[in-house]
């Protein structure tokens, strides 16, 4: 039986959203997240807020066509997720080609970011990845 992930805390938590300054005013006034530095992403406008060791990842899709689903199980990278924090992404690929599970890796070179999506057996999606600590805070 393959080993599971090598799993180390929950990095963000990504939420779809119609009115992306009513959901930050929201986040930030009533459960006191400050926003932080986000990268560009061309797929969805969006917005990061972070306290209590915890990410969360606002974003607004604009068209489905904006969606960049792939043709693995759906696989979508800008569906609504839970994420993991890893050190090492290609153990991740790895385990997941042992576990037999489809999967999707991307890269965001401007923030040093590399990111596996997947599904759980509902189709929930999933996302293990390297990231950088939250250092800029920004106004807002």
């Amino acid at each position: 039986m393959p080993q599971p992930l090598p799993l180390q805390s929950i990095n963000h938590v990504s939420f779809d959203v119609a009115d992306l300054e009513a959901s930050m005013a929201f986040y930030r006034d009533v459960l006191g997240f400050q926003r932080i530095r986000r990268p560009h992403f061309p797929l969805a406008p969006g917005i990061w807020l972070y306290n209590y060791g915890l990410q969360l990842h606002l974003k607004q899709p604009r068209h489905t066509k904006f969606k960049e689903v792939s043709q693995e199980r759906n696989l979508s990278v800008t569906a609504d997720h839970i994420a993991f924090y890893v050190s090492d992404t290609d153990e991740v690929e790895r385990l997941l080609k042992e576990h037999n599970i489809p999967y999707r890796a991307l890269f965001v070179e401007e923030a040093g970011i590399t990111m596996v999506f997947f599904q759980d057996p509902d189709g929930n999606h999933l996302e293990v990845g390297t990231y950088p600590p939250p250092v800029e805070f920004v106004e807002g």
